[in-house]
């Protein structure tokens, strides 16, 4: 999709409508039909549209997907409904009514930023991004709070806005970028341009190292529904040098206290693996604390103790059985067991899930989980399943 305009055409949007939801099994009949009365490039258009809105729909809201317009990297780069929203929330807590929104794609933060009631200069240097932007805007009726603008970022003038929003390109022709002095623009400009506003929100990748935070900068990292989606580096917070772990729905934060590493203990009763988000900003001895345990090794994000504490941040797994790791003793604990659903999760292993799974060749009624990891520096096996709060009488 090179040109938007003709979608936006009478003709182009009711053929939207048309091709609305067509599975993909049923794709060239759809083409074949509606070709003989339109053109074939506006039928591959429209098709190609209902195809990434399908797509969408698990970033945003059905209703708001298919109104909305897209590209194939705009689907695959766009913030979710979920995290803009509560990023727009943070915002507007803040007192920020303004803000200017560098990158903005085809303008998912924007759009929950407009929706907090926050006025949005939409900046994107590609003209076809930019005009997604703009379209998405009006479909949504959000035209009068969300300036869209076609240009560098690094020539706009941000001055007069309350808050500067960063979210810099983070894939190139080979994919995903790690190194963020190779984001587009590098992440040193969008430190620069943060510093320059009263507030700002920059949106990273979360496996940024934490030696490249700004120490005038708050660090959060953000998961939802249990996947790390990003890290934010927030300036003018008034809390420079925080580190939090944020967890959607909810939200629930957990704040780092600075406490040391937790130490090394045997393996208890209960299994605790902490949310991605939690290990990302090296919260894991927060969790520690608060279930009153210990890690089962030095460089596991695993904490184990003997008794049940139910946390937000963190899986409880009650473990049955620890063993050295062998696949033909656990085959055979499996087969004693009955278990016919495994569920195999890994840190600190080089054995992959699916290969264990193969060789076991689980079978019966019941379910259990293994976990495949170091305890105290040896390979080990855990076996259990997710832990129940005892009832009552």
């Amino acid at each position: 999709m090179n040109d938007l305009a003709p979608l936006l055409t009478p003709e182009g949007r009711a053929l939207l409508e048309e091709v609305r939801g067509t599975a993909p099994a049923d794709e060239l009949a759809v083409a074949t039909r509606l070709r003989r009365d339109h053109p074939a490039d506006l039928v591959s258009a429209a098709l190609g549209q209902a195809r990434l809105r399908q797509r969408a729909a698990a970033k945003f809201a059905a209703a708001d997907a298919e109104r909305m317009f897209f590209t194939p990297n705009g689907v695959e780069q766009s913030t979710r409904a979920s995290v803009a929203a509560y990023r727009a929330r943070r915002l507007t807590d803040l007192g920020v009514t303004s803000v200017a929104d560098l990158c903005c794609g085809i303008g998912g933060d924007a759009i929950a930023l407009a929706r907090a009631g926050i006025r949005v200069l939409a900046v994107d240097r590609d003209p076809l991004t930019a005009a997604v932007a703009r379209a998405n805007a009006e479909a949504l009726g959000l035209g009068d709070l969300m300036e869209v603008r076609e240009a560098d970022v690094t020539e706009v003038d941000t001055a007069g806005y309350d808050a500067v929003f960063v979210d810099p390109a983070r894939r190139g022709g080979r994919g995903r970028i790690f190194d963020p002095e190779a984001y587009s623009p590098p992440l040193s400009w969008a430190v620069a341009a943060a510093r320059t506003a009263p507030h700002a929100a920059l949106k990273i990748a979360p496996g940024i190292p934490h030696e490249a935070v700004p120490a005038e900068a708050e660090a959060e990292w953000i998961s939802d529904g249990g996947d790390v989606k990003e890290a934010v580096l927030w300036f003018g917070t008034g809390t420079p040098g925080a580190v939090r772990a944020t967890l959607l729905p909810g939200p629930r934060t957990l704040l780092g206290r600075g406490l040391p590493d937790p130490g090394v203990r045997p393996v208890g009763r209960y299994l605790y693996e902490p949310d991605g988000a939690v290990i990302r900003a090296h919260l894991v001895a927060e969790v520690a604390e608060e279930v009153g345990g210990g890690l089962i090794d030095a460089t596991i994000a695993y904490v184990t103790a003997d008794e049940l504490h139910p946390t937000p941040y963190a899986t409880p797994y009650e473990i049955t059985d620890l063993l050295p790791f062998n696949v033909k003793k656990l085959k055979a604990l499996l087969r004693e067991r009955e278990v016919g659903t495994l569920t195999v999760k890994k840190r600190g292993s080089a054995v992959e899930p699916e290969e264990l799974r193969r060789k076991v060749r689980p079978q019966g009624p019941n379910a259990a989980t293994v976990f495949l990891t170091r305890v105290a520096g040896a390979p080990t096996m855990l076996v259990g399943g997710p832990a129940r709060p005892p009832t009552g009488p």
